[in-house]
């Protein structure tokens, strides 16, 4: 039974922390365009190399033509 004078109070500072965090997420527009991530992933990254063009390795070293 005492257990319960610790666990409720700390149980309700949890709720007001989370109702918090939430108001403030919505307050910073965490939650203004939830598609655009989403379609974000689909679309192509840029132009890439064309075949047979010359890459990068980084370091000469490494190459072993």
């Amino acid at each position: 039974m005492e257990s319960l004078y610790l666990l409720i109070p700390l149980s309700i500072l949890l709720v007001v922390a989370a109702v918090w965090a939430f108001f403030w997420a919505v307050n910073q527009g965490q939650f203004e365009d939830l598609d655009e991530p989403a379609r974000s992933i689909l679309e192509e990254d840029g132009p890439t190399a064309a075949p047979g063009a010359p890459q990068s390795r980084g370091s000469r070293a490494a190459s072993t033509h």
